[in-house]
């Protein structure tokens, strides 16, 4: 059934209650939000707050749902592009426009302007989202496996220029180790990519792959203190009440986004690629 603006009682909903925050990046007054399932007007198999086009659901409902996001993290517009599980990294600035970044194909994006905001989407893969303490520049990352063995994350934190130690950063629900069943050829690349850190548990006949551990490795290895990164917590695949998930639901779900604001004064500026694809 498609959805039509005024056919459901709380239509008028205008902030969303239901949204993941870091209390890390709270703290250091950073706008964000990791989306949860709830609190919008998708109807099955993308209830309620699918936040991806393209993947089956109604157009409105998804304008509807993205409208009640932003408003909930206090972002009139955003930035995203078209994610394709690599390293590359973009910045966007006040003079670019989201259509048209839209367009572009990277799987992390950074803005320095005040009130710029950058998000990515995600049903399983890690959201990561960065922010450095004095200038208020962020980073949004989209890291599923590949991406986080291409090295997305260190390829952003690199990208941002700043002194890693001066960065917090968020991690976002995901699907977790107990759940995120691999094959030996990825687990061998996920060790690989961990320069010996433990991310791979082969306690069971089948490995399993913590692609959480993997990143918060791969963030200390780049100079981020263990003390700077804040996990919020939640499985995408275990908790269907709470999560879509691309692997449980056999891909017919929606898309979860996560967004972080810049907070500080810079230049206006226009896309920059600043990080090349994965080779």
């Amino acid at each position: 059934m498609t959805w039509t603006k005024g056919s459901r009682a709380d239509v008028m909903l205008r902030h969303i209650s239901v949204l993941l925050r870091s209390t890390l990046l709270d703290r250091h007054g950073f706008r964000h939000a990791f989306a949860t399932r709830a609190g919008g007007v998708s109807r099955p198999p993308f209830a309620t707050l699918n936040l991806g086009f393209g993947v089956g659901d109604d157009e409105g409902a998804v304008h509807e749902n993205r409208t009640r996001f932003g408003q909930a993290v206090g972002a009139g517009r955003w930035f995203e592009q078209r994610q394709v599980h690599g390293k590359r990294v973009s910045e966007v600035g006040r003079d670019d426009a989201p259509e048209s970044i839209a367009r572009n194909e990277g799987d992390a994006l950074i803005a320095r302007a005040a009130g710029v905001g950058v998000a990515i989407r995600t049903a399983d893969c890690v959201p990561v989202l960065i922010g450095h303490r004095s200038t208020g520049c962020v980073a949004a990352v989209h890291a599923g496996w590949r991406g986080a063995v291409a090295g997305v994350v260190p390829a952003a934190v690199d990208a941002l220029g700043e002194d890693p130690s001066e960065l917090v950063v968020a991690i976002g629900p995901h699907i977790r180790a107990s759940s995120f069943e691999i094959g030996s050829d990825v687990a061998e690349q996920m060790t690989r990519a961990s320069l010996g850190a433990p991310v791979v548990e082969w306690s069971r006949p089948k490995p399993y792959g913590d692609l959480g551990a993997l990143i918060v490795a791969q963030l200390q290895q780049r100079g981020v203190p263990g003390n700077a990164i804040d996990d919020v917590g939640g499985c995408t695949y275990a908790e269907p009440a709470k999560f879509f998930s691309h692997r449980r639901d056999d891909g017919r779900t929606g898309r979860h986004l996560s967004m972080i604001v810049a907070g500080s004064q810079g230049g206006s500026g226009s896309l920059r690629r600043v990080a090349p694809s994965n080779p």
